[in-house]
């Protein structure tokens, strides 16, 4: 080669994409190599590149109907199939038709490349495929109304969005458009069942990666809440009869159903526990066929205690109040849950105002309305002013006077050591609250914060036959609560002198005086 002479460029021509069957020799053989060498390539041009070529290329043998249609041999069968009496278009065919296959394997392995510009591309490519597959199949077998659903293409890319290793939400993501087809969301729950149960199976137990990517992808789904027909289809099928079994909405339901009944037959880590909790009362409870089937599951979230049990109480709320679940412990469990943590957990919103749903009622007894009314003002106490002025007990509302919601008399039980009160016992029956008084409402009366104070006092004028609304004070926080007392503005005259304090107990010479006192 002279000098200055240009190198020659390697250039992957169609024998290399065709898994390495070239002109003569050993490789004319069929190769059962992936259809696509480019994988192994460092350079994303060339993978991008070989997707579009594989797209370009079986997207025309697809529509001028070039693979073999049937049932398709195995490699070494295909091997016996040439040194028979087969006519050259058929062999060519089915060698072809290996070769998609090939291709299709290849790209579902893309997906999780390391870069999201190539994932895209295949997962897209795929979606291809399965749209053109639709509409000329490659398989003899008829279905109802002769529809035929390329299951085995999309079954390679449901697959890859739910591996057991790494995080994938960012391609499901991009996914999430294919789903608002009915036809795709119909089949990706489908596959999605046929894959928990054999990766579950096979690792004999569950893998934290692969339930996150599970949910990613299962929680996208959100079935139409309308009855109508769905007709919203990817695959366009050349039949003008309608797929009936696809455009029943009770059975896209009963798939729902199943698919999260088997994705929560197995234990869950406690963060997925949550999220899956988080949205079980208008994600999943409002789509599936049988609300009822989750009764065991909740209730199971329920037993767990903490922040689990919080968010249990949405979906049994929607249980009990919309499908008569009987639940026998859940006051007493409800009552458990109230602790000093529950001002300071994320959720503190939404299970007062759950617990407020459930403590309206005018069917509960009195030493039960007494008992909840009873450890809610013990917990005011020493709760944050952002809590305490929405969890003292006067939105309770009593089915009838109970003694100890007559304001906050004398009470007759005496000093705090000596109240009947059982803060300890779980039992609502057994904590003695009929017994006792609402002595923590006149401290709570003392309180620093004027808005905790204000709240109080309410209880030495009658209660109002409605209930006074808390809807405004859920989401309060510290920061807000600060911030809009920073802005009042005063209309009286402001102290400018003080007495020094002498004492944390107002003794002169104790600890707090000496290490404390201003100077």
């Amino acid at each position: 080669m002279k000098r200055g002479t240009p190198r020659p460029q390697r250039v992957y021509g169609l024998d290399t994409f065709l898994g390495g069957v070239g002109g003569g020799g050993s490789e004319s053989r069929v190769s059962p190599t992936p259809f696509l060498p480019c994988p192994q390539s460092e350079k994303t041009d060339e993978v991008s590149a070989a997707i579009h070529t594989c797209s370009r290329l079986f997207g025309a043998l697809l529509k001028k109907k070039e693979l073999f249609v049937g049932t398709l041999p195995d490699e070494e069968g295909l091997l016996c199939l040439f040194t028979a009496s087969c006519g050259a278009v058929i062999k060519y065919q089915m060698w072809m038709r290996h070769r998609y296959h090939s291709c299709c394997n290849s790209l579902s392995k893309l997906q999780s490349h390391h870069v999201f510009q190539v994932q895209e591309l295949a997962l897209c490519t795929l979606m291809k495929f399965v749209q053109m597959e639709g509409m000329y199949p490659l398989s003899e077998a008829k279905w109802k109304s002769n529809y035929l659903f390329p299951r085995e293409v999309l079954k390679c890319v449901v697959e890859s969005l739910i591996p057991v290793k790494g995080d994938s939400s960012l391609l499901i993501s991009r996914f999430q458009e294919f789903l608002e087809f009915d036809d795709i969301r119909y089949h990706v729950m489908q596959i999605t069942m046929e894959v928990i149960a054999r990766i579950m199976d096979a690792h004999g137990e569950p893998h934290p990666a692969f339930q996150q990517n599970t949910f990613t992808l299962i929680s996208s789904v959100s079935l139409p809440r309308s009855e109508s027909k769905l007709d919203n289809f990817y695959v366009k099928h050349q039949s003008e009869e309608p797929w009936e079994k696809g455009q029943s909405g009770q059975e896209h339901k009963k798939v729902f159903q199943r698919m999260w009944l088997r994705f929560l037959k197995y234990k869950l880590p406690s963060s997925l526990y949550k999220k899956v909790l988080l949205i079980m009362h208008d994600t999943i409870l409002a789509h599936m066929s049988q609300p009822t089937l989750m009764i065991d599951f909740l209730t199971r979230a329920y037993d767990i205690g903490g922040a689990i049990s919080l968010l249990a109480l949405n979906g049994l709320f929607v249980l009990i109040h919309q499908h008569n679940l009987e639940y026998p412990g859940f006051y007493q469990k409800l009552y458990s849950l109230l602790d000093p943590s529950i001002y300071h957990v994320k959720y503190r919103a939404r299970f007062f105002h759950l617990a407020d749903l459930f403590l309206s009622s005018s069917h509960l007894p009195a030493y039960l309305v007494a008992a909840f009314t009873k450890r809610l003002a013990r917990l005011a106490l020493t709760a944050p002013p952002r809590g305490a002025a929405h969890g003292h007990p006067v939105h309770l509302q009593p089915p009838a006077p109970a003694p100890c919601l007559q304001g906050p008399r004398p009470p007759p039980c005496g000093p705090l050591g000596a109240d009947p009160y059982d803060m300890e016992e779980e039992d609502p029956a057994k904590s003695r609250a009929l017994e006792s008084c609402l002595w923590e409402l006149q401290a709570l009366q003392k309180h620093y914060h004027p808005d905790v104070a204000r709240a109080a006092m309410v209880i030495n004028h009658p209660l109002s036959s409605q209930e006074v609304p808390i809807s405004e004070l859920l989401e309060l926080t510290s920061y807000e609560i600060f911030d809009r007392d920073f802005k009042k503005k005063t209309t009286g005259p402001v102290a400018l002198e003080f007495i020094q304090a002498k004492g944390l107990l107002g003794q002169k010479n104790d600890i707090c005086a000496e290490h404390f006192a201003l100077e």
